[in-house]
């Protein structure tokens, strides 16, 4: 199939199809060249129409709300779906169980689940991605993770096939899951337990304060870079930097790629910053980690690749 036969492709709910699309403005480092193809997919009829044309022709990548991305500075060869407004929706299905679209923002459902008095979501109020985003890679913060919260997902595979997996046939790890990476996300369920709006309202406000003094904020991040490394110590990451670098130093070094002051894990573009100048930080760091500690560290953002 050409990109003439994809420009031919009729879409129901006003999805759209770009070609030679800016990636720098779609996630929260402002990094990235352009793509191929990019498809804004409002609906899962235009969702599965585009899957069944495409046929795997190349590369696909899911994106989410763009905040834990690193894109190349080149051009992406193949397509980025974006899922739009349909799949944005959130419901109430009892008094504990919540389904929500996967492009929905994790934040959002945390303040639903507060309104419908069901508890157990605080924490996703404290973290800025997705809902897609979050089953993939079992986010979490504050001791909860994804796995405590979800009962089954909703996907489509990259040939157009729906399914339904429950979570008893989902194994969740530290920030990942055995889910197949050809699985696109519709949505999730998810159940909490039945609470009082007070008293869940005032755990969110706790969670923030937290937040609010640890992380950096409103600066162009990309969250957490690096994992926690729980199988080879009991510190923290951010603990494990600070001791292996000059961060003020370090600052210096790779023109508008940095770390923040306040919390050596997260990178901030300061303006300018490329791709290639983000790779050389997170490799600095983690050779000086290595040398320091012995502590082989695994990346948490995600680096897309132009090959």
């Amino acid at each position: 199939m050409t990109l003439d036969d994809l420009q031919k492709i009729e879409f129901s709910d006003n999805s759209r199809l770009n070609f030679n699309h800016n990636l720098s403005r779609m996630n929260w480092l402002n990094i990235g060249g352009i793509t191929k193809i990019f498809l804004l997919a409002n609906s899962l009829r235009d969702l599965s129409t585009f899957l069944k044309k495409y046929e795997k022709r190349g590369k696909i990548f899911i994106l989410g709300a763009g905040s834990n991305i690193l894109f190349d500075d080149d051009i992406y060869d193949g397509v980025v779906i974006k899922l739009g407004k349909n799949f944005n929706n959130i419901s109430k299905l009892n008094k504990n169980l919540i389904i929500s679209g996967s492009s929905c923002l994790d934040k959002k459902v945390s303040e639903f689940a507060m309104e419908s008095e069901i508890d157990g979501f605080e924490f996703l109020s404290c973290i800025p991605g997705s809902v897609g985003g979050g089953i993939r890679m079992n986010a979490g913060c504050y001791g909860r993770e994804f796995k405590d919260i979800i009962v089954s997902v909703q996907a489509i595979d990259f040939n157009g096939n729906i399914l339904t997996i429950p979570s008893s046939d989902i194994k969740f790890q530290y920030r990942s899951s055995n889910l197949s990476k050809d699985l696109i996300f519709l949505s999730g369920t998810f159940k909490g337990n039945t609470s009082k709006k007070e008293i869940i309202k005032k755990k969110i406000e706790s969670l923030k304060i937290k937040k609010e003094l640890s992380q950096p904020q409103r600066v162009k991040t990309g969250g957490s870079t690096f994992k926690n490394p729980i199988h080879q110590t009991n510190k923290k990451v951010w603990e494990l930097i600070s001791k292996s670098i000059d961060i003020k130093e370090v600052n210096k070094m790779f023109g508008d790629a940095t770390l923040s002051i306040k919390h050596c894990n997260f990178l901030i573009n300061k303006g300018k910053a490329s791709s290639r100048d983000m790779k050389n930080l997170i490799n600095f760091i983690k050779e000086n980690v290595y040398k320091k500690t012995g502590v082989n560290l695994e990346l948490e953002i995600i680096l897309t690749s132009s090959k």
